[in-house]
């Protein structure tokens, strides 16, 4: 375990004490502080997990049939909300108060710039990064070529010389980048889309408590960003650093501690939810493993019978979705047993993800993911609220 100092940053100003004022925690107060009337319904949490752009699709399209197919709930009708990875900026959004019904448009209509995301905000080459490697590799051949003309390994002087000489070769492996593409950008871009649509840049400032994990790389520790003695970061900074998945993106460098992807060790993160008090999460999880079931698989280079025929990027997805999908399971069940906390899991039928497969850049590809997304998701929430009465009268929920 490593020892992490608080971050620092700007921190806001004292908080004036106000009176009254709205349910649910105030900002700036931690979820489980408040005290709570027994006639109160219970604390609820969104977890939203990674999944890439398309997985993002899937969240909001589900989340829009949840505002839709229940009474009086929408996108801020939370407790605690918890992203990592993608879901990081998404649930941002969601709890700096951007109706999901408003992204829900915007992402579903190619003229609609408020949330006008590029490819080059996430896929932009880490030139210092490529640079270091360069450096690095140099300083490699020239420790390796010294070595080498000593002819003979000291230690073992009596190995055979091919392994002598794969030792030296293997020194270039720890010369490779630390990822190919930089977050920077969307750092960047992501901090200006709140700027204009009126969402703070600082946990302290969340109208809604928001928290979003990552790992530290030097030591493996998860990280919550936006709890106590991590608040003092942006909050773009935090999605970044959660979105930083190896080997594509380079770790995300804060004060003197670098991060990675919030979603490599747990998927729903449930336990910080039941540390917080909550008694009922919603977690909409796109990481579904895809099954193909002898249907056409769409690729670059024509239809295909497997994903095998996607190539390396998807044989590597479809290994992510196996594993997460466990272990969601897996975080469902244990956290169920320990603490009674209700979980509804939200995600897509393994037949259904071969719409995941379609290039997301496509827009008929993102309307049909949304759509899907939106239609299932409603006809789940009606059979989940039938045979879970007394769970929604707990709630206070509705059918719409």
């Amino acid at each position: 375990m490593c020892r992490h100092p608080r971050l620092a940053g700007p921190r806001l100003p004292p908080r004036k004490k106000v009176r009254g004022g709205a349910r649910g925690p105030r900002k700036g107060r931690s979820v489980s502080d408040a005290p709570r009337s027994s006639h109160e319904p219970p604390k609820t949490a969104l977890c939203l997990p990674g999944g890439g752009l398309t997985g993002a699709l899937y969240q909001i399209g589900a989340l829009a049939a949840l505002a839709d197919g229940v009474r009086g709930v929408d996108g801020q009708s939370f407790s605690l909300y918890l992203g990592q990875s993608s879901g990081a900026s998404v649930a941002a959004a969601l709890a700096g108060g951007i109706p999901v019904d408003r992204l829900y448009r915007a992402l579903l209509d190619p003229v609609d710039n408020f949330f006008p995301l590029e490819r080059s905000h996430v896929f932009r080459m880490d030139i210092d990064e490529w640079r270091r490697a360069l450096s690095t590799s140099w300083v490699a051949i020239r420790h390796a070529l010294a070595r080498l003309s000593s002819s003979r390994d000291p230690v073992s002087p009596a190995a055979p010389g091919h392994l002598y000489l794969w030792e030296q070769i293997d020194r270039l492996a720890d010369s490779l980048p630390a990822g190919f593409f930089t977050l920077d950008r969307y750092e960047r871009f992501l901090a200006e889309f709140f700027l204009r649509r009126g969402i703070p840049n600082a946990f302290r400032a969340m109208p809604r408590p928001l928290r979003i994990p990552t790992y530290d790389v030097d030591c493996g520790d998860r990280i919550l960003f936006g709890a106590e003695g991590h608040e003092d970061i942006p909050v773009s900074l935090a999605c970044a650093a959660s979105l930083a998945l190896p080997p594509f993106f380079s770790p995300i460098r804060i004060g003197d501690r670098h991060y990675i992807d919030g979603g490599l060790g747990d998927v729903a993160h449930l336990d910080v939810a039941a540390e917080a008090g909550v008694e009922f999460a919603v977690v909409v999880n796109p990481m579904v493993p895809v099954s193909v079931a002898h249907r056409a698989v769409p690729t670059g280079h024509g239809v295909r019978q497997s994903v095998r025929d996607k190539g390396l990027f998807w044989v590597m997805n479809q290994a992510m979705r196996i594993g997460t999908h466990a272990r969601l399971a897996q975080n469902v069940e244990q956290i169920q047993q320990k603490t009674g906390m209700h979980v509804l899991v939200l995600e897509p039928e393994p037949t259904d993800v071969l719409l995941f497969l379609h290039n997301p850049s496509n827009l008929a590809a993102r309307r049909a993911i949304l759509e899907y997304a939106y239609r299932t998701t409603r006809e789940r929430i009606a059979e989940w609220m039938e045979k879970r009465r007394g769970v929604v009268a707990r709630l206070g929920w509705e059918a719409a």
